[in-house]
Formats: structure tokens, sequence, C-alpha cells
């Protein structure tokens, strides 16, 4: 595992972003009241196989989890930040989903997620859901060399804080490439030019997560996390590969 990727690597991280961007489109587009989570993922394994790559959640154990991970796809509900397991409930009007998608292609990883609300919901909730993604966007306007990853973090907190929101604690992005999880941590938070500096050839995954109430989580009994006080929370992530014109999002639509 090494921090700077070569530009074949790099190639075989974006073909599996393309992949993992065409399922996560299909995944949010099937997003209504009545569809179930195990459908969602039924659909996520089919498609990524389909388009040539592996499920790279399905089996997969991260640090601390008691078991490996039963899905293809991380399906987190309202209070539920991630890690959240697909079942058979059906999706409610308001209802906040979180979807997590990672795939692997040629022996390489790519990761990504998004937050879609299911109609109607109320301006609170879009708020928040707002705020996330431009948390995001904001993080990977300024990604260049030369960054640091407290550059990130700053960024993320301070859209957050802005609009009214918190920075879910001890949750963060991370490298991604030949591992699903590699160094460096990508916190959601930080100091303006503190922390590891960005150089051409990394690959990270940035991945704001927010909550509208307490900024701390619990582990629950399937390993997923959620707000401690029962509050909504969104997550966006994009895999980002560090170039020398800037930020080359991975997991975006052609």
């Amino acid at each position: 595992m090494a921090l700077i990727k070569s530009e074949e690597e790099i190639a075989k991280i974006r073909s599996a972003g393309r992949i993992l961007a065409r399922v996560l489109d299909e995944l949010k587009g099937l997003i209504q009241p009545g569809i179930a989570l195990k459908d969602l993922d039924d659909v996520a394994r089919g498609f990524i196989r389909k388009l040539g790559g592996e499920p790279a959640f399905l089996g997969y154990k991260p640090t601390g989890a008691l078991k490996p991970f039963p899905a293809a796809l991380c399906t987190s509900l309202n209070d539920v930040v991630v890690h959240g397991v697909p079942t058979s409930r059906r999706l409610k009007t308001g209802d906040v989903l979180k979807l997590d998608l990672g795939v692997k292609f040629e022996g390489y990883y790519a990761d990504a997620a998004a937050t879609v609300a299911v109609p109607e919901t109320d301006p609170r909730t879009a708020a928040l859901i707002a705020a996330t993604e431009s948390a995001l966007n904001r993080a990977v306007a300024l990604v260049r060399p030369g960054k640091a990853l407290g550059d990130i973090g700053y960024a993320i907190q301070e859209e957050a804080r802005k609009r009214g929101f918190k920075i879910v604690k001890g949750l963060t992005g991370h490298g991604v490439g030949t591992d699903l999880h590699e160094e460096p941590s990508v916190l959601n938070e930080g100091r303006p030019g503190k922390g590891m500096k960005l150089k051409t050839g990394m690959v990270i995954a940035i991945e704001p997560m927010v909550s509208a109430g307490s900024p701390f989580v619990k582990k629950l009994s399937d390993d997923s996390y959620a707000t401690v006080d029962g509050s909504l929370s969104a997550h966006f992530e994009h895999t980002v590969a560090i170039t020398d014109k800037g930020a080359e999002v991975l997991t975006m639509l052609e």
C-alpha cells in the first residue's frame, strides 16, 4: 500500500469509480416510498457485476466491526450515519437515506456516498442534505498539491457550522486504492495548514458526515453508527485523485 499511486493505478481506480457512479445514479433514481432496502442492495450487486466490477463492501470487515458486512450497499436511514445494513424495511415518505457504495475493479477500489430524501421532506432536512453536499464540494475545490489535510477538514467543518449543523465526531474519510481503507485518515475537522501535505498521486476519499443535532454517535448491534440523540444525519463522499492541476473526482458520472 503506497500513498502515491502511479498513473496506471489511478486509471484502474478511475474505472472502479465510473462503475460506482453509474450504479449510485441508478440507485438514486429508485428511491421512492415502498421500495425495500434489500431490493436496493440486490440492484447494486447485479449492476456492479454487469459493469465488470466487484462489490467492495460485501464480506468486508472494517476495523472495530464484529462481523463482515453482509451486503454490497450500506443503507443508513435517518439517524443512522454510516454502515447501515439493508433489511426488508421499506422506505417511507420523509425518510433520509444514505447510500454508501464501494467498487473493486482489477484489484483497485473506489468509494462514494450520497444522501437522498424520500419526498416530501421539511425545509430543515433539505438544508441538512444541501449543507453536507456543499461541504464535500468546498473540500474538493481546494484540493491540490501543497494543501494540507487540515485545510480539507476546516473547509468541511466551517461549511457545516455556518449553515447551523454539526460535524459527526469519530468518523472520517481515508485513503483508498489497493485497499478499501488506507492511510491517511481524512478528518472532517481541522486547522488550516496543519496535517499531512497533499501530493500528486495521492488518492483519498473525502466524506463529510453531518448531524442536525448531536455530533456524537453510538455503535448499534449491526455495526452501524447512529447519532446519540436520534437526530437526522447526512453523508456525501467522493474518491479524489490529487493531480498537478488539482482534484480529479474519480467517482463522478462521465
